[in-house]
């Protein structure tokens, strides 16, 4: 008797079974080696994408800040009036020199060290409560200045409102 080797019978002797498929070579690792893990696709959330756009714009306005000069308006913003807590024996910059009854508005007026080269004035009377008119007056700052003396006016004060006056005489 001999032997014979037949395909499997098909379910319907018409279709053959297909023939099986070899792995190829980029599915089957060479012996001994294992296959390295599939790199996941690094796809960036659209929280991360938001976060640089925000962080790039954040850069951006800083350098135009300091190159613009837009941090003295910031500090503006949040620091309306750098002479507010002034008191007797502090020192104040450098402010516009007006004559008689001008008067001049000032944004940068700021309490400074008196050993500071930038100190000009010093701070010899402060007067709380003050209305615009009484400010302008300047009565209120006669007490504080020696005969002889040059003495300035220095006030803060919104319109229809009270606030305060500072008596100012050069420093020495």
């Amino acid at each position: 008797m001999s032997e014979q080797v037949a395909p499997p019978p098909s379910a319907t002797p018409e279709q053959p079974h297909p023939a099986p498929q070899a792995p190829s070579a980029e599915q089957v690792p060479p012996a001994g080696q294992v296959p390295p893990p599939a790199e996941p696709e690094t796809k960036k959330s659209g929280g991360k994408k938001a976060l640089g756009i925000i962080g790039a714009i954040v850069v951006f306005v800083v350098i135009a800040g300091l190159k613009f000069g837009l941090a003295s308006v910031i500090r503006n913003v949040f620091d309306k009036d750098a002479t507010a807590e002034a008191k007797v024996g502090d020192c104040i910059a450098e402010l516009p020199k007006v004559l008689g009854t001008e008067e001049e508005e000032v944004d940068d007026a700021k309490i400074v060290d008196c050993t500071s080269t930038e100190a000009v004035y010093n701070v010899v009377g402060r007067v709380d409560g003050q209305t615009e008119a009484q400010a302008q007056a300047g009565t209120a700052c006669e007490p504080f200045f020696k005969e002889g003396q040059d003495g300035y006016l220095f006030y803060s004060i919104e319109p229809g409102k009270t606030g305060y006056l500072l008596c100012l005489t050069d420093k020495a």
